[in-house]
This record gives structure tokens, C-alpha cells and sequence, in this order.
């Protein structure tokens, strides 16, 4: 194919491609506009489009009374934002009760994803939890075993920390090749809450671990009883038991009324709708940490136990459901995260990574939670590539597809925390392609 204009010399330029059948290019495209955001940008008013709604005309909304406060007892966002909601791949896996609903955060603004939008993953569907008939045990190396309803739990010292979850297999239909035109699909398995609940270390430590306690097994209320092995040193560390999400009770799809945060880690070992803590001297090897959440290398072997989230960012804007209306000067935004603690940079590239421009981080930068960054830039109306590089208080650097290949193949769908491109065209439309 040939070479854009902008583009590094000597590296091939391989667009998105339909993944398979089911979805053609043309419900690609459908996708791609369905999934664009309502918000439209302030533009000045020009004598061919008049109309008395703008001021100093009174709009019809504005001479009336409105609804009063029981019109809405429970919230909700203005029916303009409709188009703003969780979507997912419906051929990505057998049925819906073990799929993945995918968070819209080229429309969200902030760190803070909405409880509503908030990615879902579900292993055997979303249980309907009675909290009073719910209950919480601690068993196994402890000196006092445990039995907890959800008040028990909740009338523990609480603590309130902002984190982020991803699902390890974000970004995973990109191993081989550019997939889905759209950023919701290639990075939407992320968001971030403020979580309230009781540190783990809290409870644990009520139980009294025995000497020889050096892993934890946490269990799920679901029908497939999603069931994790954590090294009891994270355990103590920063894990916390929730009961609350962005100031109300989780939602079910969150796991209510119990569920378990590991910040910074992949998000399938923070267990939902939490039932069971066992306290043992070695992991389980559990389905979810040998057959599956296990890295498959190009020689046939698996890493195991890959838990932790590398450093990752992503330009929000522009991307393909937010394209760039006229040449002109816009504010390119993003976001960045790892698992390893605070961003401590983030670059722009508008050629494909053959220069980088530092961009501004916003506050607040808080440890293990979505970080915003954004960048001035005046486009020219020229094709560019656009990339985002992160650099995370550790020192480590965001790699390239390429340099993830060269270590682990393309066998895996999990932890591929890739810089990614998006290919901005003349016309200002935007397309996920990979440079290699």
C-alpha cells in the first residue's frame, strides 16, 4: 500500500481491517457514526443561518416552565446524549453472558467514568444479588475464621481512593493487525471510579493470618464462580473490599453489594459480587489463571501471573468518532494510566513518531487512575499520524506494536498496551492503522 503523506520512510502503513464476516465494512462505518458523541462544537453564527433561538432571540425552551424535580427521581443524562452509551462486538464471543461491553471515553470527559458507562465483563452473565441473604467468608490459614453480611462489612473503618480498571484483553484484537475503526473498540475496556470500602489488609487482619499464609483465593458469586490467586504481600498492600461506586452502592454490573479492587492490576482479579476469601500457602491455578489470562509466546509457552498493568496512553482527540472538522488550531486531548503507580509524561507525535512534543498533564495525577494530557496543535489540513507516547514514574516507556511483537508474537490477547496511530486525512477523518 502506499505510503501517507507524514509517515516514517522505510515502515510499511497497514490500515484497520474487517476482522472476519460478520461485521462488513459497512456496518463498520454504520458503527463508527453511531458511536460518535452529540456534542457538537460552538461555531460562530453566519448570516445564511439565521434563527431566532440564538441570542439575543428568546428559544422556545426558555419562555416556558420547565419539568419539576419528581419528574426525574433518579437521574438521567439530557436525551441529546443518547448516542453516549456502552457498546459491544456481538461476534467477539459465543453469547452475551461471557462478553464484554465496551465504555465510550472518546465522548467522556475527566477522569471519572459515570457508573453508567462504565465497562462490563461478565463470566456467566450478571447475578441478581440479594444483599441481605449475601454474605462474606474468610476461611483457611486464619486464626478466626469469618462470616460477614454486607452491614458487617460496611461498618469497618472506610477508606475512598480513585483507581482505574482495565481488562487485560484491551487492545487485544490489535495483536495481528489493525481491527475496529473505533477508539470505544480498541480502548474502551478501561474506566475509573472512586471506590469506598474497607481495606482488605483490614480484614485479613481481624482474621489473623497464620504464619504460613502466602496466597489469597477470592471468589465470586456468579454462575461461574470467577475465582482469582493474589500473593498476600497485595493483598496487605493497597487491595480494597467496596460496597460503593462514585458516591452510591455499586451497581450490579459492578458487582454489588461486594466486590474486590486490586489497583493496578488486570481488572479479572478484582472480583465481582465477592463470596469467598481463602487464605492458603500456594495459588490455586484456577481456570481463570492457567487456561485463560495467560499470555501465550510465539515458542508455545504461556506467562503466567502477568498481573500488573504496563504503562498505556491513547489520543481521545481527534480519533475516528471524533474527526477534525476544518484546518485550524485544536486542543488534542488523551488519556494515559499505568499500574506501576503516576504518569510522569506524556508526548504527542503528529508524523508517526519521527518527532515527539512533550504535552501537559492535567490534574489531578493520582496513582493508578486515568491521567488526562493534552497538546495545542494547528493543523494544516495534511494528512499526519497521530501517536501518544507514555513515560511513568518508573522510567518506563510506552512501546510500539513492533517492539511487543519482537518479545511476545502475536498469540496473546492480553497486555497490549501498544502506542497507537490514528491516521488523520485531508478530509479530517480518522482511521486506526499500524506503522511496522
Amino acid at each position: 500500500m502506499e505510503r501517507p503523506s507524514g509517515s516514517k520512510p522505510g515502515i510499511s502503513f497497514q490500515p484497520a481491517r474487517d476482522p472476519g464476516k460478520p461485521l462488513g465494512r459497512r456496518s463498520f462505518l454504520k458503527l463508527a457514526a453511531a458511536t460518535a458523541g452529540s456534542v457538537a462544537a460552538a461555531r460562530p453564527v453566519s448570516a445564511a443561518e439565521p434563527s431566532s433561538n440564538y441570542p439575543p432571540g428568546e428559544p422556545p425552551w426558555s419562555l416556558s416552565v420547565g419539568a419539576g424535580v419528581v419528574d426525574r427521581p433518579y437521574g438521567k443524562p439530557a436525551d441529546f446524549e443518547a448516542g453516549v452509551i456502552r457498546r459491544n462486538v456481538p461476534w467477539l464471543t459465543a453469547g452475551t453472558e461471557s462478553s464484554i461491553s465496551f465504555s465510550p471515553i472518546q465522548s467522556l470527559h475527566g477522569i471519572i467514568t459515570p457508573n453508567g458507562l462504565f465497562f462490563e465483563r461478565y463470566h456467566a452473565g450478571r447475578p441478581d444479588v440479594d444483599p441481605h441473604q449475601h454474605r462474606l467468608m474468610i476461611h483457611g490459614l486464619v486464626e478466626r475464621p469469618r462470616l460477614f453480611d454486607v452491614n458487617d462489612v460496611v461498618r469497618y473503618p472506610s477508606v475512598s481512593r480513585i483507581h482505574f480498571i482495565e481488562c487485560p484483553a484491551n487492545g487485544g484484537m490489535e495483536w495481528r493487525g489493525a481491527q475496529l475503526n473505533s477508539l470505544q473498540f480498541t480502548h474502551g475496556m478501561i474506566s475509573c471510579a472512586e471506590w469506598t470500602g474497607v481495606k482488605l489488609s483490614t480484614l485479613l487482619d481481624d482474621a489473623g493470618l497464620k504464619p504460613e499464609a502466602k496466597w489469597v483465593m477470592f471468589e465470586g458469586a456468579d454462575g461461574a464462580h470467577m475465582n482469582r490467586s493474589i500473593p498476600i504481600e497485595k493483598c496487605l498492600d493497597d487491595c480494597l473490599i467496596v460496597y460503593a461506586q462514585n458516591g452510591e452502592a455499586l451497581r450490579p454490573e459492578q458487582g454489588y453489594p461486594l466486590r474486590l479492587v486490586v489497583p493496578g492490576w488486570e481488572g479479572n482479579v478484582s472480583v465481582k459480587w465477592l463470596r469467598r476469601i481463602k487464605v492458603g500457602d500456594q495459588p490455586w491455578y484456577s481456570r481463570e489463571e492457567t487456561s485463560k489470562y495467560t499470555d501465550l509466546m510465539a515458542d508455545g509457552k504461556s506467562r503466567g501471573f502477568t498481573w500488573s498493568i504496563d504503562a498505556k496512553s491513547v489520543v481521545t482527540f481527534p480519533c475516528p468518532e471524533k474527526p477534525l472538522a476544518k484546518p485550524g488550531l485544536y486542543e488534542v486531548r488523551g488519556l494515559a494510566w499505568t499500574g506501576n503507580g503516576k504518569v510522569r509524561q506524556v508526548d504527542v507525535s503528529f508524523d508517526g513518531g519521527v518527532s515527539w512534543h512533550t504535552a501537559t498533564l492535567q490534574e489531578p495525577i493520582l496513582s493508578k487512575a486515568l491521567t488526562r494530557f493534552a497538546i495545542p496543535w494547528t493543523w494544516d489540513g495534511q494528512p499526519a499520524l497521530v501517536q501518544s507516547r507514555v513515560i511513568d514514574e518508573t522510567g518506563y516507556v510506552q512501546p510500539t506494536i513492533e517492539d511487543l511483537r519482537k518479545v511476545r508474537g502475536v498469540n496473546s490477547v492480553y497486555h497490549n498496551n501498544a502506542i497507537q496511530t490514528w491516521q488523520v486525512k485531508a478530509d479530517g477523518s480518522v482511521y486506526d492503522v499500524q506503522l511496522t
